[in-house]
């Protein structure tokens, strides 16, 4: 990001990042049994990777499902089965922000993305 401490200057600079810098800041915890597999804390967001809504309003907590649309000019999520009611009855995907969410179970159909997982050796 910027070199300087100032959060505001932090936050402009999260603000006005090109979307290739943007789509790094997808990211969420990984679950305790995927840590202890991959020796990383967090990793980037992406679609069909199944995730757990962390933080949020009440009636969504707890809620477990697959990602299916990414917004990462805003940092937002889309799951399988979160939505909301809208005026008319209808439903509509509701979007959550990466930063709630825990990754249950990793989409690695991308050997590019798989070969990034694996923790490097650290040499002495």
């Amino acid at each position: 990001m910027t070199k300087s401490a100032k959060a505001r200057k932090q936050r402009k600079a999260q603000h006005n990042a090109p979307v290739h810098v943007k789509s790094r800041m997808v990211a969420s915890h990984l679950s305790d049994e995927l840590k202890k597999e991959y020796k990383r804390r967090s990793a980037r967001v992406v679609r069909g990777d199944t995730v757990k809504v962390m933080r949020g309003d009440a009636d969504i907590i707890g809620l477990e499902g697959k990602v299916t649309d990414l917004d990462l000019s805003s940092g937002r999520v889309y799951i399988e089965g979160v939505t909301i009611a809208k005026a008319d009855g209808t439903m509509e995907a509701r979007s959550v922000h990466a930063s709630n969410l825990v990754i249950t179970k990793l989409e690695t159909k991308d050997p590019w993305r798989k070969s990034r997982l694996q923790k490097k050796e650290v040499s002495a």
